[in-house]
Order: C-alpha cells, then sequence, then structure tokens
C-alpha cells in the first residue's frame, strides 16, 4: 500500500506542471478538470465493477487485472508524454516564498475544505452510515456510492470551464461550496428521515463539492513560473491532507456521540464537515480573483 501511494503521488503534480506550462492559463482551469473527471473515474470502478470483477475472478486475478493496466498506462507515458521545456532563469524559490505569499492564503484554506468533506464521506462514511440508520445491505450501498461518484465526476468536468464562461474563479468556487455546505446542513437536520432524501443529499454534495481543480486553478494563477512544481504540490497538499486528519477527527467524533437515537453520531460528523467547509468560505471571501 506504501509503494501504491508512493507511485500515485506523482501523477496529478506531475500533469498539473505541464498543463501549466505547456497551454494557456485560461485552459488550465478546464484541463484540471477533465483529469480530475477521468480519474475519478477509478472511484466509480472501484465500487460495483471491482465488487464484479472480484466475484467473476477472485481477489488476486482483478488485482493482476489493474496491475496490467496499469502497466500499459506507464508505457504509454513513456512513449507519448514530453516534458515542458527547461526555464533558464537565475531566480531561486522555496516553499517558505510561497507562503510568505498573503494572496495565497485565503486560497489555502478554501483548499483545506474543498475535498475534504465529499472525500470523507465517499471514503468512509457512507456506508456505516446506511448500514446503521437505514439497514442497506452492501448492494444497496454501492449503488449510493455510484451515483456520488458518479456526480463526483460530472461536477469536475462541469467546473473546468466555468471560470471562462462566468468570468470568475473565487464567485465560481464560493457559489459551488456554499451549495455543498446546505446539502451538508441538510444531512445533519435529517439523518433519520428518508433515505432517499439522504441519499439525493448525497448525491448532490458530490456534484457541487467538487471544485478541487478550480481552487488549484486560483492558486495556480498567484505562482511564479518558477516556483509552479512547488507551487501546485502545496495547494495539493493542503487539498488532501485534511482529508485523512478529518477521518481520525470524525472517528473520535462518532465514538464519543450516544447513538440515541442511531443517527445522532452521524449527525455529528455531518455537522463537522458543514461547519469547517462554512469555516473555510468564510475565510476565502478575502482571496483576491483572478481568472488569467
Amino acid at each position: 500500500m506504501a509503494l501504491i501511494g508512493v507511485g500515485c503521488a506523482p501523477v496529478l503534480m506531475a500533469c498539473y506542471y505541464i498543463f501549466a506550462r505547456s497551454f494557456s492559463p485560461a485552459l488550465f482551469g478546464t484541463l484540471a478538470g477533465v483529469t480530475i473527471g477521468v480519474g475519478s473515474l477509478g472511484n466509480v470502478a472501484a465500487s460495483l465493477p471491482l465488487s464484479a470483477a472480484v466475484e467473476a475472478f477472485g481477489w488476486r486475478g482483478a488485482v493482476w487485472g489493474l496491475t496490467g493496466f496499469t502497466g500499459l498506462v506507464a508505457l504509454a507515458i513513456l512513449t507519448l508524454v514530453r516534458d515542458p521545456p527547461s526555464l533558464v532563469r537565475d531566480e531561486k524559490g522555496s516553499l517558505l516564498d510561497l507562503m510568505r505569499m498573503p494572496a495565497i492564503w485565503p486560497i489555502l484554506a478554501m483548499m483545506t475544505v474543498c475535498y475534504m468533506p465529499v472525500a470523507g464521506l465517499r471514503g468512509l462514511w457512507l456506508g456505516p452510515y446506511f448500514s446503521d440508520v437505514h439497514g442497506f445491505d452492501a448492494g444497496q450501498i454501492g449503488q449510493v456510492s455510484l451515483w456520488m461518484g458518479l456526480a463526483m465526476v460530472v461536477g469536475n468536468f462541469a467546473y473546468g470551464p466555468l471560470d471562462r464562461l462566468v468570468g470568475s474563479r473565487k464567485w465560481v468556487i464560493f457559489t459551488g461550496n456554499a451549495l455543498t455546505v446546505l446539502c451538508l446542513v441538510g444531512l445533519w437536520a435529517f439523518a433519520g428521515g428518508q433515505p432517499a432524501l439522504a441519499a439525493g443529499l448525497l448525491v448532490a454534495a458530490g456534484l457541487f463539492g467538487a471544485s478541487f481543480p478550480m481552487v488549484v486553478a486560483h492558486g495556480r494563477a498567484f505562482i511564479p513560473q518558477h516556483m509552479m512544481g512547488r507551487g501546485v504540490t502545496l495547494l495539493n497538499l493542503f487539498g488532501i491532507a485534511p482529508i485523512g486528519i478529518a477521518q481520525i477527527v470524525t472517528g473520535r467524533i462518532h465514538t464519543a456521540t450516544p447513538a440515541d437515537p442511531t443517527s445522532a453520531p452521524y449527525q455529528a460528523v455531518f455537522l463537522f464537515f458543514a461547519v469547517t467547509t462554512a469555516i473555510g468560505l468564510a475565510v476565502y471571501l478575502w482571496s483576491r480573483d483572478r481568472t488569467d
């Protein structure tokens, strides 16, 4: 698992670096959204299709299939992808130089919360919630997970061109995440209600909460070219690390909340995600808009 993590780590950052150096800045949001959207298809494949493959071929057979496909992708990258031309400059830069840029801090706050709720809910809490509160079996949980995953794919593709269509990145991001907060508040308020409502709110949260590539595009607009690799990696760090931290925190919140009613621990989790995202939005209001 550690080796898989090491292997996956450079993929998104290399894509973003190539996009930032080789294409028009105005296209970055669209290309970043397409990349996340295509990548999110893997999340969809990891739900019902992977379960079906394991049943048909066994666990080892399914993993060997993934191994072969990943090897083909690696060969295609080796053959087809080219590095951007090197920059010949005297300027040097470090992460500390990036952290000294006031414009980047409100965007980092938004980066911290923009992906955390949907990734945390789909990756950790969706299954236990529907099992404990609504009595869903594995097949029903897989269906909800599949629909939420598809909504996240659609959201990533939809966010991509919006900065050019609307003429703003800041307000596209703010509106989408504000709608995500409303979905989370709805889950908190109606966690013990109809399962169809809860599923619909999770799917809607997946759609509106897919602003990750747009937030990266907003931050990238303030990063100098000679620090682009470090810059997009810093943004990604603030986007991905909080997901793991939130899983630990929400686990403790869930454990510490009495299960009376059964939905109460999950309501506490939903409220945590709603409040933290709202705080990030409040800080993000201080950001400067920039659309290249």
